[in-house]
């Protein structure tokens, strides 16, 4: 089936279930596709299915109407059956004239069948094809992510003769980026497939409500955040003394305040970030773990620039106008960086081997430990001045 023709006729005003990404990151990324949508039928009634951990991301935004969401470990069956009763719980069916599949995953697929949904659409994909009514091709600028070998790897670095090093990155927007695959599915509904920004919204009532509960209003500095983790794993992490060297030049600098963003599992590093920066003339706010994903949105708006890794926080920021100093080793940011934001400065190295999509560094970890403090420093004083 074309990806543009489609064999149904649209209801005056449809309903359509949109299923979300998994990931915070990725989340951000589907909003231009969800304004498209939005665009293109402005009186229906879009509801995101969505897991429980990013079902706040959604609240206030206007490409959504309702929120269905499901905890981690919940089975086909049980999602299967939330989406034919109503959101308000009682037994009256949903009746959804359409799902927008947004995740590759056979699973995602199967849900929306088995909910019973009459159209379903998504990106062609092995084993779940059978699940849907309308296949969705693949973009012909689209990218493929590709973990490299550990031989890929060390004949790419023995190959390369020249010397290297750090780099603002300032491509415009590619046509390879991710956003571009979600914008894609819209556009089979009749969307505009233009790019737009990603977008996310908080309330000033949610500000202030973080600015009273974690003491901001005490104090009137600048605030800059930290965010020094990244959930896949330690090759997308900028060296922990690197982003203390930073912090403490850009208080110098500045006369910032920090908040250090990040989870639970962060800790032992904003721990270490915070004892390493703390001084008389520096408040630092260490809330990694303290917050919900809301309460995070809502803090995000307070600083004037943030320094972090590749990291769904780091989509978050950008997409709520933040000023953005986004730090790139492992991964691409041609492919996931917030390149359509004014407010962000992308930094990577030009390590041969980069972007190489592990996990871990098999060899000497050039991509991050080429990109100098100083460098640092000077895009985040440059966002602030201008």
């Amino acid at each position: 089936m074309s990806s543009l023709t489609l064999d149904f006729q649209f209801p005056p005003a449809p309903r359509i279930l949109v299923r979300g990404t998994n990931w915070l990151g990725d989340a951000v990324m589907t909003t231009p596709a969800l304004l498209r949508l939005r665009e293109k039928f402005p009186g229906a009634h879009i509801t995101i299915l969505t897991p429980e951990k990013l079902k706040d991301l959604w609240k206030n935004h206007p490409a959504i109407d309702e929120i269905i969401s499901f905890a981690s470990g919940k089975n086909l069956f049980f999602i299967a059956k939330k989406l034919r009763k109503s959101a308000r719980g009682d037994a009256r069916p949903t009746k959804f004239d359409l799902a927008l599949v947004l995740p590759n995953s056979p699973r995602s697929a199967i849900e929306v069948f088995l909910a019973g949904i009459p159209q379903r659409i998504g990106h062609a994909r092995p084993w779940r094809n059978f699940f849907l009514t309308q296949i969705v091709a693949p973009r012909a600028d689209a990218v493929k992510m590709r973990k490299r070998s550990i031989a890929e790897i060390r004949a790419l670095v023995a190959a390369d003769v020249n010397r290297r090093t750090d780099r603002a990155f300032t491509s415009a927007a590619t046509s390879a980026h991710q956003i571009h695959e979600y914008l894609h599915l819209a556009a089979a509904l009749g969307a505009n497939p233009e790019p737009l920004p990603p977008k996310l919204f908080v309330t000033p009532e949610e500000i202030e409500a973080v600015n009273k509960k974690f003491g901001l209003d005490k104090i009137s500095d600048l605030i800059f955040g930290l965010n020094p983790g990244a959930e896949y794993g330690p090759a997308k992490r900028w060296p922990v003394e690197k982003f203390i060297s930073a912090a403490k030049e850009i208080q110098r600098q500045t006369n910032c305040a920090w908040i250090l963003f990040g989870g639970k599992n962060d800790l032992p590093i904003t721990n270490q970030i915070e004892s390493a920066i703390c001084n008389p003339q520096s408040a630092v706010f260490n809330l990694a773990g303290k917050t919900s994903l809301r309460e995070l949105m809502a803090l995000l708006k307070h600083c004037r620039v943030l320094l972090t890794n590749d990291t769904g926080p780091m989509h978050v920021a950008a997409a709520l106008g933040v000023r953005v100093v986004a730090i790139f080793g492992s991964t691409s940011p041609e492919l996931t960086g917030p390149i359509f934001s004014s407010n962000a400065t992308i930094l990577k190295s030009d390590a041969p081997c980069s972007p190489c999509f592990l996990r871990e560094c098999p060899i000497d970890f050039r991509c991050m430990n080429g990109i100098g403090v100083e460098k640092v420093v000077e895009a985040a004083v440059k966002l602030l001045n201008g």
